[in-house]
């Protein structure tokens, strides 16, 4: 039901997790996908049409690799920010170093600003943006406050532009919770997992397919009548009206 044929998508963080689930799924619905990554390069999959390098947190390479993007598909229709980090360790903001903050705030937030800086004047009348935030950007999370700090921003970045660019384009955001990814292996090791498991009314962490197919769908036509939205995509854990 989603046809995406004759679609541009540029998909960043797509080496992995719910970046690489997002671009081949938006490659089956029939788009050309580029996937942006930073230091990994992702296996080849012949759905991807091409894989892109850059630290999107430095805003020369940011600018390169959407020059990249237009250069090898020819133009853009859809841009997907997914990429981002969370540090692992707890850490309560009284002893967290100008280094972590820096550092949190460049690979979430920066380069958020950085790559739709770029993007939005190559994207046409139509065109639809899907950021990539999370449930910390909405009711926080202790001894992580640098990322949910990021992650609000992201939210509200969404909602401004959303506005901003209307009605020639849509902007539009999904929060996941937690998803089974390389991020997040270390509170999923011993029984983290089935802890963290007993927090989700669904009973399950997602897959990365599982935060893909909402963002598929903001995508589609079928969202043409959604801006501004956050999208939740947490089995339940977090229930914001």
């Amino acid at each position: 039901m989603i046809d995406l044929a004759g679609k541009r998508a540029f998909v960043t963080g797509g080496g992995r997790g719910i970046g690489r689930a997002t671009a081949v799924l938006l490659a089956r619905a029939g788009a050309q996908v580029a996937a942006g990554y930073r230091s990994r390069k992702p296996a080849p999959d012949p759905k991807i049409a091409v894989s892109i390098a850059g630290d999107l947190g430095d805003p020369a390479a940011a600018r390169r690799a959407v020059a990249e993007v237009m250069r090898t598909l020819g133009g853009l229709d859809i841009l997907v920010v997914n990429h981002g980090v969370w540090p692992a360790d707890g850490v309560p903001l009284g002893q967290m170093t100008d280094e972590q903050w820096e550092a949190t705030r460049r690979a979430n937030l920066d380069s958020a600003v950085y790559v739709c800086r770029a993007a939005i004047p190559n994207l046409p009348p139509g065109a639809t943006i899907v950021l990539v935030s999370s449930t910390a950007g909405q009711r926080g999370e202790p001894f992580h406050a640098d990322y949910a700090a990021t992650k609000g921003a992201v939210i509200a970045l969404t909602k401004s532009l959303a506005v901003e660019l209307a009605p020639a384009i849509t902007v539009n955001c999904v929060a996941p919770g937690w998803v089974d990814t390389e991020m997040s292996a270390k509170p999923y090791a011993g029984a983290g997992r089935q802890a963290i498991e007993r927090t989700i009314p669904l009973g399950r962490v997602a897959s990365p397919e599982d935060i893909a197919g909402p963002i598929l769908f903001l995508c589609s036509s079928l969202a043409r009548h959604i801006t501004g939205e956050i999208l939740n995509v947490n089995g339940g854990s977090v229930l914001c009206g």
